[in-house]
């Protein structure tokens, strides 16, 4: 710390602390210049950062004072090192459950060394159309599934991509989701005040007595191995999942969470690929297939969407780095993403 720096911080804390009373004089310059063997310049430098912050004021000829509406009863107690608790840094384990770290510090490398000022942009508000369009050829390989890039939003995570997903679709609606749910819907949707209608599980998804019902209009589902139930939604029942949303003009958020762990064969199919009228919001991250400590998802919305996005999010930027955003394309794009998710579904 420079020295002027310290000499302010030292005032400050005299007063905060009522070793200078309010209206009372502070030393000259000159004085505090002897005292502590600084210049008059290093004095005035304290005294001028003191003045613009309102703890002193001047008086010509005379010097400065300490503000009268200064309160000492406003500030704490001074802290110090010794009262400082910190907490237990982590111990060095594998936190990555067998994933290949070492590629992905390469991959940070080559994408710092490829891309130069390109990191240094904002990121458009929907997302870096480098992983934007890595994602839509990604599902195309590895989902059969076809979503163009300008119909893809990239999020830090499924939180903030409900939270994105009720601000598409409006508070005002009553949002039906599965009994029990990932507890997380429960506290994103709450927070937000939204109505909930709890839909009862059965074994192949949401009993179909419960989507007779018409007191709900946004349908929040999990198709595959839905949390905590564990239950995959069968192809039957995700039809009639589609049949209300086109019966009703509603949406579906399909969250497809643990997707990429699919059985042995080929993906099961995805309700916003099965669906014909564009009533499917489709929501997936990157937690489960590489790790929780990147915070990165994506959400694909329909066509009749994208105006309503642009209005409602005109004034909101994008929450993902933009090198997290190119790093992850890169790994994409490379095959090591796909390589990573086949090694762990053998292991499973």
């Amino acid at each position: 710390m420079t020295k002027y720096l310290s000499l302010y911080q030292k005032i400050k804390n005299d007063i905060q602390q009522g070793v200078y009373k309010p209206e009372s004089r502070l030393p000259s310059k000159r004085t505090l210049a002897d005292l502590y063997g600084a210049s008059l310049t290093t004095v005035e430098k304290a005294y001028g950062m003191l003045f613009d912050e309102g703890y002193i004021f001047s008086v010509e000829k005379k010097g400065y004072y300490v503000s009268k509406a200064i309160d000492t009863r406003n500030f704490a107690v001074k802290k110090t090192n010794e009262n400082l608790k910190l907490l237990p840094l982590p111990k060095k384990e594998n936190y990555a459950d067998g994933f290949e770290y070492s590629l992905w510090f390469k991959t940070i490398r080559k994408v710092l060394n490829d891309n130069g000022e390109l990191l240094f942009r904002k990121s458009p508000q929907m997302g870096c159309e480098v992983l934007r369009n890595a994602v839509s050829e990604y599902l195309l390989r590895y989902r059969n599934m076809v979503a163009q890039p300008s119909n893809i939003i990239i999020g830090s995570g499924a939180e903030q991509l409900y939270e994105t997903a009720v601000l598409l679709l409006g508070r005002n609606k009553v949002y039906g989701i599965e009994n029990p749910c990932y507890s997380r819907i429960l506290t994103v949707y709450g927070g937000m005040g939204i109505k909930l209608k709890k839909l009862n599980m059965g074994k192949d998804g949401i009993k179909a007595s419960e989507l007779e019902y018409k007191d709900f209009e946004v349908l929040h589902v999990t198709p595959f191995h839905s949390f905590p139930s564990g239950v995959t939604t069968s192809i039957t029942k995700r039809t009639k999942y589609l049949n209300w949303a086109t019966k009703n003009g509603s949406f579906i958020i399909e969250d497809d969470y643990d997707s990429e762990f699919f059985a042995k064969g080929h993906p099961i199919d995805t309700l916003y690929s099965l669906c014909k009228d564009n009533s499917v919001i489709y929501i997936n991250t990157f937690s489960k297939s590489l790790s929780p400590s990147l915070r990165l998802g994506y959400m694909i919305i329909p066509d009749s969407l994208l105006s309503v996005y642009e209005e409602k999010m005109k004034d909101l930027s994008c929450s993902v780095p933009v090198l997290d955003q190119y790093i992850l394309a890169d790994f994409i794009n490379s095959g090591n993403f796909e390589r990573h998710l086949g090694r762990k579904r053998r292991k499973m």
